[in-house]
């Protein structure tokens, strides 16, 4: 088994690198790949230093078996060709392949399935948010039809990657130290402040962010459920909430929805409000799972259910996922 990773140095690729350690990842050997600013760069993998090459439209994919690919849409477009030519499933994080009817669209607590009917040798790996989102709702779909779904997401900084991070704590520091603030990855200052604007607006006026959550939930669960979002950038520094309303067929109570979330797999549940207990980012930071509180029937909505979830965007909402895809596959003999 040969793996590649393409965008190493950047903050899903390093996390890629943690994750496969950790999960002890079946793999004879690794290579990395990056641009030319990171080509050079050399990282230590289970014992072993290992150099990042540039990416070129070459031969370096020929023996690869799965290349995780995290170096922005545009990258994976123009490579994405090289990279599957000779065989190698290529699992995308970037947006450029989501929607595209010949790429499954994968979580694998949801769909893992659609993952082996892959006509162009590539698996597209979902938005950070629609993936913990998902992965909660899919429990709750199989107690009555999800026909509609509102969500708020408060996302932290990571999730415009680890330049991103580094400008919130140097803008702190700025602040601080009474000098002009740093504002260049954000549309204004993120310090003591939160931005409700992810990515582009789109004609609608909803952002490229909130319409993906609306596309890539009804492609990834195969519903007709319609989301309405609302995508808010907010000062914590890694890992994603969402507040998220949901409208079923038939009223679920709040005590079968726990107990289908406590069971249900990549979730686990934090719910004791008279204890002051449910998910928030700093705790859910670094781990696995989705963490859900603060499940509450809807006050306007009969058939509606309300909660909450917080999740590492880094991990589940990006580089665990695909890895969790690349093992299925495994498990399935591709």
């Amino acid at each position: 088994m040969k793996v590649a990773i393409v965008g190493a140095s950047g903050a899903v690729g390093q996390e890629f690198l943690r994750i496969l350690d950790q999960r002890n990842f079946p793999m004879d050997e690794l290579v990395l790949f990056g641009s030319e600013r990171s080509a050079g760069t050399k990282y230590m993998f289970r014992g072993k230093e290992i150099e990042v090459k540039l990416l070129q439209d070459n031969d370096d994919f020929k023996d690869v078996d799965i290349a995780f690919t995290s170096a922005g849409a545009g990258t994976s477009k123009k490579f994405a060709d090289t990279i599957t030519r000779y065989g190698a499933v290529m699992i995308d994080n970037s947006s450029a392949f989501r929607m595209d009817p010949d790429v499954p669209l994968v979580v694998p607590e949801c769909n893992a399935k659609d993952a082996l009917n892959r006509p162009r040798g590539i698996i597209a790996n979902p938005n950070c948010t629609t993936i913990m989102m998902v992965v909660c709702l899919q429990p709750l779909e199989q107690l009555s039809h999800i026909k509609r779904i509102r969500v708020a997401s408060y996302q932290s900084a990571s999730g415009a990657g680890a330049a991103a991070m580094a400008e919130l704590q140097q803008q702190y520091k700025e602040i601080i130290e009474n000098q002009p603030v740093t504002v260049k990855k954000f549309p204004h200052q993120l310090a003591y402040n939160v931005i409700p604007q992810i990515d582009v607006f789109q004609p609608n006026d909803y952002t490229k962010e909130e319409m993906k959550m609306y596309h890539e939930t009804q492609k990834i669960m195969h519903t007709d459920a319609k989301c309405s979002a609302t995508c808010v950038r907010v000062s914590s520094l890694r890992s994603h909430s969402e507040s998220v309303w949901i409208e079923t067929e038939e009223s679920i109570s709040v005590e079968d929805a726990r107990k289908a979330l406590a069971a249900a797999p990549g979730v686990t549940l934090r719910d004791d409000p008279a204890n002051l207990v449910y998910p928030m980012p700093l705790e859910t930071a670094g781990l696995d799972d989705v963490y859900v509180g603060r499940i509450r029937k809807d006050i306007a909505d009969d058939n509606g259910l309300t909660f909450w979830l917080s999740g590492d965007q880094i991990r589940k909402g990006a580089a665990l996922n695909a890895v969790q895809i690349a093992e299925y596959l495994i498990r399935e003999e591709f």
